[in-house]
């Protein structure tokens, strides 16, 4: 039964695994919302992993039942053994990485890593403009970067609607103005959020301008392409016609030997013919 055993518990971990990268990748969605791109991207290989690693078990294993009776060298149950520590060392390994990571990230305390990647609309721009269009990475992080703003347009939204609750509320009850804090916090909310709004749209053209230029470079390399295209069917034109007149000069030249040696043989016969007459003439 340890055979058995051994295949089931493989299988209970494949679920296992399985269930908990359906909740990480879920996890890692929520932190690349939250503004955090680079982070995102490193639990995004990291989550896939366990799950690949007891499917590379379970593979192994399935093979290991197949190839049954050709393994002389080592027992199957041995083997079985073997395949599931490796994968359940590796897979726990992968899991404590993802763990460590979770705890190092909320540790820190800091301002969303996304907004170091592109200027803000408030603030001039860094080096990064002159290549931000020549790297796949900038325009995933632009695209990060619009998700993040959103979200957090959406929840100034939010406030700024309970805010105004709130003081029409304090201003049916109380009657009188509103306090200055409540009107100061009011008026940073609708500021932060027209700047948010700003740097989305200028955000947003510049991913439309990147789009056109992507679509420039695509039209060129069509063209490029299709006269790359043209050159190779003249050039094969250009061979043909040269294999053509090779086939020619051929044939001229073995017409030209077969003359020659039919004027050779004509020579020989005259030869022949005076030799023949002089000796009649002589007789």
């Amino acid at each position: 039964m340890i055979s058995p055993l051994l295949c089931s518990s493989n299988a209970i971990l494949l679920v296992l695994t399985g269930i908990f990268q359906q909740y990480w990748v879920h996890q890692v969605r929520k932190v690349r919302l939250q503004g955090y791109y680079d982070f995102s991207q490193k639990l995004k290989r990291i989550a896939r992993l366990p799950f690949a690693t007891i499917a590379c078990g379970t593979a192994l294993m399935l093979l290991i039942m197949v190839w049954q009776p050709l393994l002389k060298i080592l027992s199957v149950s041995l083997l079985l053994r073997i395949a599931i520590v490796v994968e359940v060392t590796c897979a726990g390994c992968f899991m404590g990485l993802y763990i460590w990571h979770i705890h190092k990230y909320n540790s820190l305390d800091g301002q969303p890593d996304i907004l170091r990647s592109l200027y803000s609309a408030l603030q001039p721009s860094c080096t990064l403009e002159d290549r931000r269009y020549h790297d796949a990475r900038l325009s995933d992080q632009q695209m990060a970067l619009l998700q993040y703003q959103r979200e957090n347009i959406h929840y100034l939204s939010e406030e700024v609607l309970r805010l105004q609750e709130c003081l029409s509320k304090y201003q049916r009850t109380a009657g009188t103005t509103p306090q200055v804090d409540l009107a100061h916090l009011l008026a940073t909310r609708d500021q932060e959020l027209r700047a948010l709004t700003a740097e989305m749209d200028q955000v947003h053209s510049e991913l439309q301008l990147a789009r056109g230029l992507i679509d420039e470079k695509d039209s060129e390399i069509q063209r490029i392409r299709l006269s790359n295209n043209q050159y190779v069917e003249e050039n094969d034109r250009l061979r043909a016609i040269l294999g053509e007149w090779s086939a020619r000069a051929a044939k001229l030249e073995r017409a030209l030997e077969a003359e020659r040696a039919s004027n050779i043989e004509l020579r020989k016969n005259i030869a022949k013919f005076r030799g023949h007459l002089y000796k009649e003439q002589e007789a």
